[in-house]
């Protein structure tokens, strides 16, 4: 009887799956265009709001809290919530800053105090130098402030760029999505299984092609992140295994007052073996450590509410 049961909502929930994700997608596509309407600063003010009130009481919570005392051992119980409250607070201002994606780059390098944006001291040389070099470039970002604008750095200093990005599970949030992104981001290319060709084609026609590379990766590489052995992807390293570009990590920094600072790397160097080939164990690891160095400056930036060790 009780396996009769089971099977019997197994295949109530396949068949009633459809039906919710078209609502649950209708909901967030709404969401998202009804968000346009308003004050970007005042809505991001009220979803972090909201994300602080009710962060705390979902799962991810536990999580979150697990992953920072993991990280952080000798902090004290006080500091660890004080920074896993700014992680709610980040979330839900990248939530309704995602609605005003396509207009929210908006650094004007005359008066670059009037924008939302600053760039760090020598971002810009940086930038160019990637952008007058006649070859692409891999370049590596993380979950930290608002993520999604570290594709939007690229175009907006001319240089032919694509994008790895996973596509949400309910199709008319993708296309909602797409709609935002495709604006300024250059060319998107989905995870599906030709994505490594196409980005390796797009590195040798001299693009650059950035993807995010901090979440665990059950068929990923051996990596320590923060003390702790832990699954990184290791595409971003087969590609420079495969084209020679140069390694570059872009990271975004909240700042008050609703603005934030880019900032590039200095050139990542692939670790190679004794042959001369990259080693894509040994330079996922080298990537590794620059993210961590970036969450340590600003651990209440970084999304701590995935499993990262498992």
């Amino acid at each position: 009887m009780r396996r009769l049961l089971l099977r019997t909502r197994a295949i109530l929930r396949d068949a009633l799956k459809p039906v919710t994700g078209a609502i649950l997608g209708a909901i967030a596509v709404g969401l998202l265009r009804v968000t346009r309407y308003f004050d970007p600063d005042r809505t991001a003010n009220f979803f972090a709001l909201v994300t602080r009130a009710v962060g705390p009481w979902l799962p991810e919570h536990k999580i979150g809290r697990a992953n920072l005392i993991a990280a952080f051992p000798d902090k004290p119980p006080a500091e660890v919530d004080a920074i896993l409250m700014g992680v709610w607070d980040n979330l839900g201002r990248v939530g309704a800053e995602f609605a005003h994606l396509d207009h929210i780059w908006n650094l004007d390098p005359n008066h670059p105090d009037k924008g939302r944006i600053e760039l760090a001291p020598d971002a810009t040389a940086k930038f160019e130098a990637l952008r007058d070099d006649g070859k692409g470039a891999l370049v590596f970002a993380s979950h930290l402030a608002n993520w999604e604008l570290p594709a939007l750095a690229g175009p907006a200093y001319g240089l032919e760029s694509a994008v790895l990005f996973r596509r949400p599970n309910i199709a008319a949030v993708d296309r909602a999505i797409q709609e935002i992104r495709s604006v300024n981001m250059g060319t998107m290319i989905a995870t599906t299984h030709d994505a490594p060709l196409r980005l390796a084609q797009a590195l040798q026609k001299g693009v650059h092609v950035g993807m995010l590379v901090d979440q665990h990766f059950g068929r990923g590489v051996d990596v320590t992140f923060f003390g702790r052995v832990t699954k990184a992807n290791p595409l971003l390293a087969r590609l420079a295994r495969q084209v020679e570009v140069p390694i570059h990590g872009v990271r975004i920094v909240r700042l008050p007052n609703h603005r934030f600072r880019a900032e590039i790397s200095d050139e990542v160097k692939p670790v190679r073996d004794a042959d001369g080939k990259v080693d894509v164990q040994a330079t996922t690891q080298a990537i590794t450590t620059v993210l961590e160095g970036w969450i340590r400056e600003h651990p209440e930036q970084w999304l701590w509410l995935h499993r990262r060790w498992r």
